[in-house]
């Protein structure tokens, strides 16, 4: 009994031997995740998603009408348009729009036109009786003129004094017809100037209920030409359709695409923007078309930043020339576009996993048994791989992760990290000295032809 339970407990020791031995080579061989450096071109690209549209494209506007400062409509609502995509010819309907905002506007109108007629024609009128009345005391003044005259002639026979006092009366009727005269003629200015105004506003009202006559007669929108229909895109995204309103500053109603000449915009966060610059290669997916790629190049790059809708991020916006066409290209048509920022034709690259920082300095664990923390140069990097431009060779191993006792790996490598600080001093300083010849510039006057600046020199000692 006795060595049946040793031989139980035997076997049981050894299986939990065998089993810890197993496990515990397992968990060893799955931490130890190595790679090797890479040689071979290296491409550094940022990806993004567009939509296409045309680069030129003729615009199907608001009605001329819609610009006419006496209207006073500055917007309208689009009420029907064609489905996009629908092929015209020239004259066909293209959409319409709101004629309620337009009807209360020349109801109102036709109120004031009435209003300001009967304004005008009465002006007329009450100027007609002032003018009489001031006509009637002409008349009367030069009657009395008329009859101090006849007074005069018959105190010639009279005492000094009636004779004086009959003059007086007649200097002074002469004076009053004098005035009354002078008062007609400014009543008359006044009066027509009275009329002249009350038929301006007239007019003004009756030009505008002209404008708006031929704003309602306008409002049907008719093709300009043949062509296919196309939605117009607003800048920051959504398209104008039935419900949308037009004005004088968003004049677009639909466009016809140019699909000869087409470009994809699209947007790129603020962290990748500083890599895109005009000219660089694109390669252009069509999500409608997966085996079509076409190729593009880079032909604009917002300087001003906007915000995401329903978002915090900043993004900026980039357009896209597509170099070639096909016929199964439409607007509006999702992209998937692929930027080469850089290329390198031959460098040493690792996954971006394998290298590991502290404070100033980067490093990777070599696994080749020597147990070695290599201190490397980093160089541009892409969503996997980083360049390597110091430190390593072709074909070494690297950890993946860091590997188990890493504080007993020896340090190696000093010399590149003393020249990598080497190299950001030498960089500040060419900057400082670029700043301080800036400065200089801007301070020395104008100097005459064939005399140079004085350059700012600068020396830089790296003590070690």
């Amino acid at each position: 009994m006795n060595k049946k339970l040793w031989l139980i407990t035997t076997a049981v020791i050894t299986i939990l031997l065998l089993a810890f031995f197993i496990f515990s080579r397992q968990k060893k061989e799955t931490t130890a995740i190595t790679a090797t450096v890479m040689r071979g071109p290296f491409e550094i690209l940022v990806y993004s998603t567009g939509q296409l549209e045309s680069e030129n494209s003729d615009n199907i506007l608001i009605p001329e009408k819609m610009n006419d400062r006496q209207t006073r409509i500055s917007s309208l609502t689009i009420t029907d348009i064609v489905e996009e995509g629908t092929y015209v010819d020239s004259g066909d309907y293209v959409a319409t729009l709101d004629h309620q905002a337009v009807q209360e506007q020349l109801k109102a109108a036709l109120d004031d036109l009435e209003r300001t007629l009967s304004e005008y024609e009465d002006s007329k009128i009450d100027s007609n009786l002032t003018l009489s009345n001031q006509r009637d005391i002409i008349v009367n003044a030069q009657l009395d003129l008329e009859e101090k005259e006849i007074a005069v002639q018959e105190s010639a026979y009279e005492a000094p004094s009636i004779q004086r006092k009959v003059e007086m009366d007649l200097d002074k009727v002469k004076r009053r017809l004098e005035q009354v005269k002078n008062a007609y003629e400014l009543i008359t200015q006044q009066e027509t100037n009275k009329v002249a105004r009350r038929f301006i506003s007239y007019k003004q009202v009756r030009e505008r209920v002209d404008a708006l006559n031929e704003l309602m007669n306008s409002l049907i929108i008719y093709s300009p030409r043949a062509g296919i229909i196309s939605y117009y895109q607003y800048p920051f995204g959504g398209t104008v359709k039935t419900g949308s309103r037009v004005s004088q500053w968003n004049p677009f109603i639909a466009t016809f695409p140019n699909m000869d000449n087409l470009i994809t915009k699209t947007f790129i966060n603020e962290i990748d923007i500083a890599l895109i610059q005009k000219g660089q290669k694109v390669k252009i997916g069509i999500d409608a078309f997966p085996d079509k790629v076409l190729p593009g190049e880079v032909v604009s790059v917002a300087n001003m930043g906007q915000l995401m809708p329903n978002s915090d991020a900043k993004v900026f916006e980039i357009k896209i020339k597509v170099n070639g066409s096909d016929p199964g290209l439409k607007p509006a048509m999702t992209t998937s576009n692929t930027i080469q920022t850089n290329a390198f034709q031959d460098t040493l690259f690792i996954p971006i996993e394998s290298v590991f920082s502290n404070d100033s300095m980067s490093f990777v664990y070599l696994a080749d048994g020597k147990k070695t923390k290599q201190i490397i140069e980093p160089g541009e990097q892409n969503e996997n791989y980083m360049i390597v431009r110091q430190g390593l060779n072709e074909g070494q191993p690297v950890y993946l992760t860091e590997p188990e006792n890493a504080e007993s790996f020896a340090m190696a490598g000093m010399e590149i990290y003393e020249d990598i600080l080497r190299k950001k001093a030498e960089e500040k300083a060419k900057k400082e000295q670029e700043e301080k010849q800036r400065q200089l510039e801007q301070k020395m006057p104008d100097l005459p032809p064939g005399i140079q600046m004085p350059k700012v020199s600068g020396a830089v000692v790296i003590s070690r």
